[in-house]
């Protein structure tokens, strides 16, 4: 899978949705609390994702503030006003969420035969609840707190590259997120980019990215 059948340094991974099951529509639904109807929920779903994304864009600040504001803002469009402790509610069913069934084993397989890094959207209490969920030891743990920049921000991922003095072409690198992973990675000279997909974004052309279905296909890709 790497260029000339190279073994990759690293396999690194995004983990909240690619490894972690990001279930945050539960929280989502109790924390508006019967305020829009059950037909305008998906669009509120897809707006309040964009408004995710548009967060992180700008300078660091805490995950649960992240959380705050774009739910605020998403909540101030759709004319509901703001929910006090919406940041801390979903912080709180983030540190709760677990892997997805079909990671621990597989991952576990990839981690005894390739060093394995996590480059997360979050702050550091929450990868270091998370991270022991996942079944497979890491050689790194690096997040949005520590490199003060989230993706899909090229601060994150030089963040990486600095840490590790390492160089693109080091990498795998594995996501289920095209917008915050592929797209910015494929930028900045990636090469070796796997979209695990399990559904949230588009699968598009154009950026030199190879999509399996499983960890288990991964593993057989590289042979293990």
């Amino acid at each position: 899978m790497a260029p000339n059948n190279l073994r990759p340094k690293y396999i690194s991974f995004d983990i909240y949705g690619t490894l972690i099951n990001f279930d945050i529509d539960s929280t989502t639904r109790r924390l508006l609390d019967g305020r829009i109807s059950e037909e305008q929920w998906p669009a509120f779903k897809k707006q309040f994702r964009g408004y995710r994304f548009d967060e992180v864009l700008g300078d660091y600040k805490p995950y649960e503030q992240i959380l705050q504001d774009s739910f605020d803002r998403v909540c101030k469009y759709w004319g509901i006003g703001p929910t006090e402790g919406a940041g801390a509610a979903f912080g709180d069913a983030v540190r709760g969420w677990v892997a997805h069934e079909d990671v621990p084993a597989p991952l576990k397989v990839m981690g005894d035969n390739y060093k394995l890094v996590a480059l997360s959207n979050a702050d550091t209490s929450f990868l270091d609840i998370s991270i022991p969920k996942l079944g497979a030891d890491f050689h790194a743990v690096l997040t949005a707190e520590q490199a003060q920049a989230y993706k899909p921000r090229y601060q994150a991922f030089e963040y990486m590259l600095d840490t590790l003095n390492a160089r693109p072409e080091d990498f795998l690198h594995v996501a289920s997120h095209t917008r915050y992973d592929m797209h910015p990675m494929h930028d900045m000279g990636f090469r070796n980019l796997v979209v695990l997909d399990r559904g949230y974004d588009p699968i598009t052309g154009g950026y030199d990215y190879t999509t399996v279905k499983s960890l288990d296909e991964l593993n057989k890709n590289l042979g293990l």
